[in-house]
């Protein structure tokens, strides 16, 4: 089955990949809607993932369960308002959604398709439940978070379940359990491509009996046309493989196993191999399946093999059974078919973290003969089945569809008989369903609507693209926060977010207006934008601009921010503000700087997915804001200083704040005190924190002063050299005792830093060898850097080699340089 020679199917094909339009592909059954799928998982340049509502059907699908993927629980979805549409919040809804590892997180943000196959078994509380998920780590305030869904199914098959007592609690917030009561599907819209051509059956009067049948039009001439197929005297043959459909799972066990206990060959029993994970509701077949000679069997699994033997439905009878082989012969087939184990695999979606792309990974193995006892099935594990002969006993047919989804499982009128009349009351629809499918047959799309859509998809990626409202909102509710929390904040992050806002307005967000406007007159009278000279070259300006303008605008004071707090809540806060902030400004210069050479839709999905994905890049920590960006007059002391508050605080399990607040920090690191009267006269410094972390302090002034070249006053530089000089040589004094450098700071309660700084001195005068105290590679680095430039201060240095340097090794190398 060919996209191009189906009109259709091509249709379908193109609304998927060339718009965003939410899609509905609908057909009776034989119309290759499972085809489709297949061939479209070929050919799409959107990233996707294949969700169905059972675990057979994710496996036939090759996809996964939508409960496995998004976990949502298996009860009702119930909005917490009956009367208002469904909020965007996470948590509206009663059951609770899982928290998401950052793998799936990524996968969710780069996704661009969600098929969902069988839609029709698919409850409306249920796709609520998706879009929940989606909105929650996508975009928010658009539906489904801005993926586009493609629904595949017909809903004259069969219908979502639901228990009496679930729909007492849905009844009030949802007309229909159907896919297409959920609200959020209702806003958003959906195109609905009905496929037509019936490629399971040739028979017209067949088709036309069908077709009565799934409309709700039966009248009695056509329940006679069809009863004629009552056989009531019928036997079949068992050579002819005719295979019996029966509304209950305990009426085909039954015909099964009486049909296998009256053969009278060896039982042979083959357990499957489950590898890994692969749970069982998932099992394609029997774990342990009875075989015996003469038994009626029917393949579960299409032949993977170039030869294409058989095909999942084929009804055989067993032959011969060897050690790891059973021989079929199907009816009209010459030759016998030799079966082998056939593998089953469970595959679970993730992210290539070097091409960014979604792929399919094996998680779990089903090994077994393609096979199942199949003198009856249920007509509802039938579903999407071919039959060329079939007996089907619906008078007990319980479920909307039923009878239809039997009755066009075969081939031909004449390959079915009916063990019982069919009663017109045994054929349930769906009153509700039948108006929805007679809207969706008026409202066909054509390829002028295509069009349309195309061109309004690529305006609203651009006009998204160029778009900075969000992040000018995040700038100015970030810079509240930071005024409501000023007495606990310290850093230049207020003062660089001020300093966006005025030329973000001006040269950005009216800019970008009028740029909309525009794009929309210009484009107006277009029906292709992508092939059009004059478009691209107005988009190639247009990033050219806003690129230039926000690199000087908004990426260059990101790239200089700093900021610290004491208060962990405010921190959290803070923090995740700046990475919303700094993830969406990553996002827009990706996708600028994508269109600065032309504007190709494919390539565009591509690079924006792949922007969409979190980083470490993009990840806010601490050590993000660079202390050499905070408002203090001695950067690199101030982070030295912050890194020892971190070991000590870590070392006494104790508050950061309780060895240094934040404001007694930037003070020393302002003022560098260089003696015990100075130190205590920083507010907060006196008593316990002087007794017991003066000397830590003012011994890391002393050598921060000593090594940046400042001046130590002469008044306190006797008493200084004591306490360095006594304490310089009990950290030496452990060291040739064999302790390494953090078993010293551990036993002094000192930071390692300061340790690194006591023995440096004696690197110095060569009684320690750098290379015990330095990795040589390291030692070689820092050196070359000091040789190309010798006049570099510590901060510069290890501003150039990376965070990954400490101060303390850099001053290591450096006093053994000096003592060159």
């Amino acid at each position: 089955m060919d996209f191009q020679t189906n009109p259709q199917l091509q249709l379908a094909a193109d609304f998927v990949q060339y718009t965003n339009q939410h899609i509905f592909l609908t057909g009776k059954a034989g119309t290759g809607k499972t085809t489709f799928l297949k061939n479209l998982k070929k050919i799409s340049p959107k990233r996707m993932i294949v969700v169905a509502p059972t675990g057979v059907a994710a496996i036939n699908a090759g996809g996964v369960t939508i409960h496995s993927f998004f976990q949502i629980s298996f009860g009702p979805q119930i909005p917490l308002d009956a009367n208002q549409n469904r909020g965007i919040e996470p948590g509206n809804f009663g059951a609770a959604v899982k928290r998401f590892n950052k793998e799936k997180i990524n996968i969710i943000r780069s996704i661009d398709l969600l098929v969902i196959d069988e839609i029709s078994m698919v409850r409306a509380d249920l796709l609520d439940a998706i879009d929940e998920v989606l909105r929650r780590y996508r975009d928010r305030n658009k539906p489904f978070g801005g993926v586009q869904l493609l629904m595949i199914g017909d809903l004259q098959q069969l219908a979502p379940i639901v228990k009496d007592e679930e729909w007492n609690l849905l009844k009030g917030y949802y007309e229909t359990a159907f896919f297409f009561s959920s609200r959020c599907l209702q806003n958003a819209g959906f195109v609905p491509i009905e496929l037509r051509h019936i490629f399971r059956q040739s028979d017209e009067v067949f088709i036309h009996l069908l077709n009565q049948i799934r409309e709700n039009q039966l009248d009695a001439e056509t329940l006679k046309q069809l009863n004629k197929r009552y056989l009531p005297d019928f036997q079949a043959n068992e050579e002819e493989g005719y295979i019996t459909l029966t509304t209950h799972n305990y009426q085909s066990q039954k015909i099964n196993h009486e049909k296998l206990v009256v053969l009278a060959a060896k039982v042979h029993r083959f357990k499957a191999n489950v590898i890994d994970d692969f749970p069982d509701y998932m099992y394609p077949t029997n774990f342990e399946l009875e075989l015996k000679v003469g038994a009626q069997v029917m393949f579960v699994k299409n032949d993977s093999s170039p030869e294409k033997l058989f095909y999942n439905g084929k009804i055989g009878k067993v032959l011969a059974i060897h050690k790891e082989v059973v021989e079929v012969k199907c009816p009209d087939d010459a030759q016998t078919i030799m079966v082998e184990r056939a593998e089953w695999q469970n595959a679970k979606f993730s992210l290539n973290e070097e091409t960014k792309e979604i792929e399919e990974n094996v998680v779990g193995k089903f090994s077994q003969f393609p096979l199942k006892l199949a003198w009856a099935i249920t007509i509802h594990k039938s579903q999407g089945l071919t039959f060329e002969k079939a007996i089907i006993d619906a008078r007990q047919s319980f479920a909307h569809g039923q009878v239809y989804v039997a009755l066009s499982r075969c081939k031909t009128l004449e390959g079915l008989v009916l063990r019982t009349p069919i009663e017109a009351y045994s054929v349930k629809n769906d009153s509700t369903v039948i108006g929805f499918s007679k809207n969706v047959e008026a409202n066909q799309p054509n390829r002028q609507k295509l069009l349309q859509a195309q061109k309004i998809f690529q305006l609203q990626l651009l006009n998204e693209l160029f778009d900075f409202n969000y992040l000018f909102r995040q700038l100015r509710y970030t810079l509240n926060q930071l005024a409501e929390n000023r007495t606990v904040i310290s850093g230049n992050l207020d003062a660089r977010i001020s300093s966006m806002l005025n030329p973000m307005q001006n040269n950005i967000l009216s800019v970008a207006e009028k740029f909309e406007n525009q794009l929309a007159y210009l484009t107006s009278n277009m029906e292709q934008l992508e092939g059009n000279a004059h478009f691209q070259d107005r988009v190639k300006k247009a990033g050219a601009y806003f690129q230039e303008q926000f690199n000087v605008i908004v990426n260059e004071p990101l790239s200089k921010i700093a900021f610290d707090t004491d208060n962990k809540a405010v921190r959290k806060t803070i923090s995740g503000l700046m990475e919303k902030i700094m993830r969406e400004a990553e996002l827009k210069t990706t996708c600028m700087n994508e269109v600065i050479t032309g504007f190709d839709l494919k390539h565009f999905l591509e690079v924006k997915a792949k922007a969409q994905i979190d980083s470490s890049a993009t990840k806010v920590k601490r050590s993000k804001f660079s202390a050499e960006y905070m408002d203090v007059k001695y950067p690199a002391f101030y982070a030295e200083v912050q890194r020892w508050r971190k070991e000590k605080a870590k070392e006494l399990n104790i508050p950061i704040a309780r060895v240094l607040s934040q404001k007694e920090l930037l003070e020393i690191a302002n003022s560098l005190p260089v003696s015990r009267i100075e130190l205590k006269a920083v507010k907060g410094m006196g008593g316990v924190k002087l007794k017991k972390f003066g000397q830590d302090i003012l011994s890391m002034i002393i050598d921060f002063r000593q090594m940046e070249g400042l001046e130590v006053p002469l008044g306190t530089q006797k008493e200084l050299e004591k306490v360095a000089l006594s304490t310089t040589e009990i950290s030496f004094k452990l060291f040739k005792e064999g302790k390494s450098v953090k078993e010293i700071a551990n036993e002094r309660n000192l930071a390692t830093s300061t340790i690194e700084t006591h023995l440096g001195k004696y690197v110095e005068t060569g009684e320690i060898a750098i290379e015990q105290l330095v990795d040589p590679d390291r030692i070689a680095a820092i050196s070359k850097i000091y040789y190309d430039n010798p006049k570099m201060t510590t901060t510069e240095v290890r501003s150039k080699l990376g965070e990954d340097y400490g101060y303390g090794e850099i001053r290591m190398v450096l006093f053994h340089l000096n003592s060159n």
